[in-house]
C-alpha cells in the first residue's frame, strides 16, 4: 500500500509526515493505522504506549490458554477506538435521551440485526458492557417481567412510581426473595450466578446443583431438586464445565416448576455462532433469555450482549438506565464487526477446529496419565486435578506460566485448596485456533504441560512457591516458542 492509495486524507498525511514514501510499501495497512495511533498516544502518554506495546510482545511470546481469552482480529480493535467515544447514546435507537444520535442508532440496530440473524434469536441487546451486566439485565427483566409487572398490574397503577409507598415496600421484599437455581461455582458455574461474594448471591436466594460422580450433571437429581425449590429463574452455564448441556431437558425441567430458563453461554457463544454446539446443544432454541461475553469465543471485543424472547424484549431494552446506563458506542461498533465475522464460513471451520482442538490435548493430557475431569471435552476447555502432582493450581498455573505455557488455576469438584489456591487448572483452545493451529500443535502443548507437571514440586510449607527443574523449564520455553513463530499473532502487523 502507498501513500496515495490510503482513503483517509487524515491518515495520507500523517503519513506523508512521518515515514518516508519509499518505506510506506513495507507495512501492511494494520501496522500503519495502530503506529499512528500509538505515535499519538505515545505523545501525551509514552509510559502508557509503552505498556501497550508491551503486551502485544508478551501475547506473541507466550501459549495463550486461557479459556476466556481469545485474539480480536484488528478490524474489530480498531473499531473500538475511535470518536463514536464522545456519544452519549442512554436509551435505545429511536428513543434515546440525547439528540445527535443517528450514527449510534444506525450501528446499534445494524449490530442487533447481525445478532438475531446469527443466533435466530427473537431479540438482541448489544449495550451491556460485560458478561455480569449482561446477567443483571437478564436477571432484572425476568424480575420485572415475572414480579414488578404483575404486582404493578394488580394495584392498578401504570408503572412503579404510581404505587403507593406500603405497595413499593411490598414489592421491594418479593423483589429481593425470588429464588435462583444455577450451577455451583465447584462444578463450573460462574460467579455471577448467585455467589454470596457477587452482588448476584445478595440479589437472590440462591440454591445451587452440582454433578454427580462422573462429573456431568445428573439431570434427574436437578429436576428433583427444581421440584423442592421451585425457582423463579433456572439458571444453565458454565465457566469450567467441558462438557455440553442439554437444554431441551433443561427447557422442560423449567416449564414443569415454572421457572424461566436463562443461559448464560459466555464462553461457548462463539461455537453456537459457528455452529460446533447446535440442536438440543443450542441454548438459543429452548431458553427465554441468553446472555453472554463477546471476546472469548466469539472473538470480539470486551463486552456483553442479551438474546431473548419476544415477550421479554421491552423489559431486557430498559438496561439503559436500569443497570448499565450509557451504552459504549464505539464498543457496539466493535462487536458489530466480530458479529459480521462470526457469520462467515470460516468463522464455522474455526468453531469447529476450536473443538476439536480441545479433544486433542484432552486425550494428550489423559494418554500421558495427567488426571483429566470427565476423562475428556466436548467444548472448548479442559479441567486438570493436579493434587496427584503434589501441587496446588496456584503453584502449576505459575510454573507453566514461567515455561510460557499461560493458564489459569480454577476450582474443581471437592476442591481441598479453596476458591483462591485451588486444586485444578483450566486450559481453553479458542486463541490457538485463532493463530492457526491444529492437533499436531495440541499433542505438542499437551506434551509440555505434562513435563511441566511431572518436573514441578511444592516448596514444602507454602501453597504458592514452587520449584521447577531449569532445564525443563528452559526447553519448555525454548518449544513454545518455536511454536509461537510457526503461528504469529497478527503477522502482518509489524510492530
Amino acid at each position: 500500500m502507498s501513500v496515495t492509495g490510503i482513503r483517509s486524507s487524515l491518515l495520507k498525511q500523517y503519513l506523508e509526515r512521518t515515514i518516508p514514501a519509499e518505506f510506506v510499501d513495507r507495512f501492511s495497512p494494520a501496522t500503519i493505522a495502530f503506529a499512528a495511533g500509538l505515535d499519538v498516544v505515545t505523545q501525551t502518554s509514552p509510559a502508557v504506549a509503552e505498556s501497550i506495546l508491551a503486551e502485544l510482545a508478551d501475547q506473541r511470546q507466550n501459549v495463550k490458554l486461557i479459556a476466556g481469552e481469545n485474539f480480536a482480529s484488528p478490524a474489530v480493535l480498531l473499531a473500538a477506538a475511535n470518536w463514536l467515544n464522545d456519544k452519549s447514546a442512554e436509551g435505545v435507537p429511536g428513543k434515546r435521551l440525547y439528540a445527535g444520535c443517528q450514527n449510534v442508532d444506525d450501528i446499534e440496530e445494524y449490530a442487533v440485526s447481525r445478532a438475531k440473524k446469527l443466533f435466530a434469536a427473537d431479540h438482541a441487546y448489544i449495550q451491556p458492557h460485560s458478561g455480569l451486566d449482561a446477567n443483571l439485565v437478564a436477571f432484572w427483566a425476568i424480575l420485572a417481567h415475572r414480579v414488578q409487572n404483575p404486582a404493578v398490574l394488580g394495584a392498578g397503577g401504570r408503572n412503579v412510581d404510581e404505587l403507593s409507598a406500603a405497595e413499593w415496600r411490598k414489592l421491594r421484599t418479593e423483589l429481593g426473595n425470588q429464588r435462583l437455581l444455577s450451577m455451583s461455582l465447584e462444578a463450573g458455574g460462574h460467579l455471577s450466578h448467585g455467589v454470596r461474594s457477587n452482588i448476584t448471591g445478595k440479589l437472590f436466594d440462591t440454591h445451587a446443583y452440582g454433578v454427580g460422580p462422573s462429573g456431568t450433571v445428573d439431570y434427574t437429581d436437578l429436576a428433583r431438586m427444581a421440584r423442592e425449590v421451585r425457582p423463579l429463574i433456572l439458571l444453565a452455564g458454565y465457566s469450567a464445565y467441558p462438557r455440553l448441556l442439554d437444554f431441551r431437558i433443561l427447557r422442560q425441567i423449567a416449564d414443569e416448576v415454572g421457572a424461566t430458563l436463562m443461559v448464560d453461554m459466555a464462553h461457548f457463544a462463539g461455537l453456537v455462532a459457528g455452529g460446533a454446539l447446535s440442536g438440543d446443544h443450542d441454548p438459543v432454541r429452548y431458553a427465554d433469555i441468553v446472555t453472554t461475553t463477546t471476546h472469548k469465543t466469539l472473538r470480539g471485543p470486551r463486552g456483553g450482549m442479551v438474546l431473548c424472547r419476544s415477550e421479554f424484549a421491552d423489559a431486557v431494552d430498559r438496561g439503559c438506565p436500569l443497570v448499565i446506563s450509557a451504552p459504549i458506542p464505539q464498543m457496539m461498533a466493535a462487536k458489530a464487526v466480530a458479529l459480521d465475522e462470526a457469520s462467515t464460513p470460516e468463522f464455522r471451520d474455526y468453531a469447529h477446529g476450536v473443538v476439536a482442538n480441545a479433544r486433542r490435548l484432552a486425550e494428550t493430557l489423559v494418554a500421558r496419565g495427567v488426571p483429566v475431569l470427565t476423562g475428556g471435552t466436548d467444548n472448548h476447555l479442559v479441567l486438570v486435578d493436579v493434587r496427584p502432582f503434589g501441587l496446588t493450581g496456584r503453584q502449576a498455573e505459575s510454573a507453566l506460566r514461567s515455561a510460557r505455557l499461560t493458564c489459569n488455576r480454577n476450582t474443581i469438584p471437592s476442591d481441598s485448596h479453596g476458591r483462591w489456591y485451588t486444586s485444578g487448572l483450566r486450559f481453553g483452545t479458542a486463541a490457538l485456533t485463532t493463530l492457526g493451529m491444529g492437533g499436531d500443535e495440541m499433542t505438542e502443548i499437551g506434551e509440555l504441560i505434562y513435563l511441566v507437571l511431572r518436573d514441578t514440586a511444592a516448596v514444602p510449607g507454602s501453597s504458592s512457591r514452587f520449584y521447577l527443574d531449569p532445564a525443563v523449564g528452559q526447553s519448555v520455553s525454548r518449544r513454545a516458542l518455536a511454536l509461537l513463530e510457526r503461528f504469529p499473532l497478527y503477522p502482518g502487523l509489524d510492530l
